[in-house]
């Protein structure tokens, strides 16, 4: 186990139903199996991150299926590079951190988000890994303790990545391309906005580098309302948007682009 204390960094160690510091900074268990690991000082908010509602739409639409290539894929290039211990990081409800639990049977496996009900959710699908509350701008675990850092559809600190990354390590990122859901932004807005999908290369700090790139595109036919409804709620469209539109959208059987790109990021 590598894991820090929140407050003073000094490592925590295993006791009774938690983890304990040397400096006897405490934190429990859930009930649940999850570790608390936000001290109230480092929540900007009384309770930072998705709220249930979101969770559970993303819950919804991710265990009907619509995104499995994309988990599918992340699994693979995870299980290539082999880590023996890696961490997701922002893994929301655990999804996708169940796909690479399975394609790393004899890793090390952490998952940290700061929603307490995102991570809730998330121990029940692998219980085996370590879940974590926590900050991703202070992340509980030692330097260079991590051989993989997963980060799918998350905002990252790129700091806080290099020094939890062992040399040789990398980062795993996913996230979208300029026409991930064209289609639906079509409808949403009179003018779609557009970015820069490699916008974040420019981000890799010293001492990492870009060393794989790929992208994975396909047609997803949603002819279910819920689906759609539930796909607006996942995404910032769902509170961007005009109610009207939103509401145009979830009535009508729509197909979209799933247009996503990944990258492996090493640490040298």
């Amino acid at each position: 186990m590598s894991l820090i204390c929140p407050i003073c960094h000094g490592a925590l160690s295993l006791v009774d139903n938690g983890v304990a510091c040397p400096a006897n900074h405490r934190f429990d268990r859930a009930r649940q199996g999850y570790l608390n690991l936000l001290p109230v000082q480092h929540k900007n908010s009384r309770d930072p991150g998705d709220n249930a509602a979101m969770v559970e739409a993303r819950r919804r639409f991710l265990d009907g299926g619509h995104y499995a290539p994309l988990a599918k894929r992340l699994a693979e290039l995870a299980a290539s590079y082999n880590p023996a211990r890696w961490l997701d990081i922002g893994c929301g409800e655990g999804y996708y951190t169940r796909q690479l639990a399975d394609a790393l049977p004899q890793a090390e496996g952490y998952a940290l988000d700061i929603s307490r009900e995102a991570i809730k959710r998330g121990c029940k699908r692998a219980p085996q890994l370590n879940w974590l509350v926590a900050s991703m701008a202070r992340v509980p675990l030692s330097d260079a303790s991590c051989q993989l850092l997963a980060s799918v559809f998350s905002p990252l600190d790129w700091q806080e990545a290099k020094r939890l990354l062992a040399p040789g390590g990398g980062l795993l990122r996913m996230g979208p391309t300029r026409g991930h859901l064209m289609e639906l932004r079509q409808s949403l807005y009179d003018e779609v906005r557009d970015y820069d999908d490699q916008k974040h290369l420019e981000l890799i700090p010293e001492g990492m580098r870009l060393a794989h790139s790929e992208t994975l595109t396909f047609n997803l036919q949603l002819d279910s309302s819920e689906a759609r409804a539930d796909l607006l709620a996942m995404t910032p469209h769902g509170w961007r948007a005009s109610a009207e539109r939103r509401a145009a959208v979830i009535a009508q059987p729509c197909a979209v682009t799933v247009a996503i790109r990944y990258d492996w990021i090493e640490k040298l």
